[in-house]
């Protein structure tokens, strides 16, 4: 009786020595007595115990490597802070244990490296604009290495690009010149539109009233009777004026009479201005 019951803790003992349980979305890896032998799949898998051996067990799920801030110099010699973000996962279990030491620790170096190198080919401003051409080369860079690892790399982001100081405050300086540069084109080019849309209803103005008096002669009175209308307008603007001095003059008036009518409202305005001689202001001889 006792050989069957020592046959039976045997035969129980063995069996739970060589199940093994992987759970879903992991894989294990076995050697058999020092060699690679096989890959466990997920569910209930039997080795034999004493001889083979579960050396590795890992997710195959995506995976989060933060980068952390690394250093960095442009092409223009400015020194940067970026940090990112690298989203992989394992591919092939049995390269990722074998072909490399520290998986985590190689993923982190070959990042930080071709960060740098890629950082280093373009200047601040190129930096700032492309960074989703540089997050392309930095995956395609990567997976030419990791592929050698049995890793995927899905996705690379790069979170923040901190210049220092000095130069964040020339980048906000020039920024706020090219906005009022900006604005002043506008501006030029509004009155510029204006003054075409002046010229242009002036013209057309011109040509309407050449073409009227051309028609009809006697619509020229009606003409004198507008530009008298304008001198009569300019001249009270410029009376609002305490130094202005404003003159009537006749529109239909020629230039010698104009000036000979400009010439008297001078003179009598000196002669009204000027002081005259009687008794309480000087002494006869």
């Amino acid at each position: 009786m006792e050989p069957i019951i020592a046959i039976a803790l045997v035969l129980i003992g063995y069996s739970l020595g060589s199940a093994k349980i992987i759970n879903q979305g992991n894989e294990a890896l076995v050697e058999r007595l020092g060699q690679y032998h096989r890959k466990l799949r997920p569910g209930l898998n039997f080795i034999v115990p004493l001889v083979d051996q579960v050396v590795m067990e890992d997710t195959t799920r995506e995976q989060i490597l933060d980068i952390k801030p690394q250093n960095v110099i442009t092409k223009d010699n400015i020194y940067l802070e970026i940090d990112g973000v690298v989203y992989w996962r394992i591919k092939d279990m049995e390269k990722s244990f074998y072909q490399i030491d520290d998986l985590a620790q190689g993923l982190n170096q070959i990042t930080a490296t071709s960060l740098r190198e890629i950082i280093a080919q373009n200047t601040l401003e190129e930096t700032n604009v492309s960074r989703v051409d540089m997050d392309q080369e930095l995956l395609d860079r990567l997976n030419q290495t990791t592929a050698d690892w049995g890793v995927e790399i899905q996705r690379v982001d790069i979170q923040s690009i901190t210049p220092p100081e000095s130069v964040r405050l020339s980048m906000e300086d020039q920024r706020a010149a090219e906005i009022k540069s900006r604005a002043a084109i506008l501006e030029a080019e509004g009155e510029r539109q204006a003054a075409i849309k002046k010229a242009e209803g002036t013209s057309t103005s011109m040509q309407i009233l050449s073409e009227a008096l051309r028609s009809a002669p006697e619509n020229k009175e009606i003409l004198r009777y507008l530009v008298a209308q304008d001198y009569i307008n300019a001249s009270y603007r410029l009376g609002e004026s305490p130094n202005s001095k404003v003159i009537f003059v006749d529109p239909g008036s020629g230039q010698n009479d104009i000036i000979e009518q400009i010439s008297a409202e001078t003179i009598a305005e000196d002669t009204a201005r000027r002081p005259k001689n009687g008794n309480g202001n000087g002494s006869e001889s």
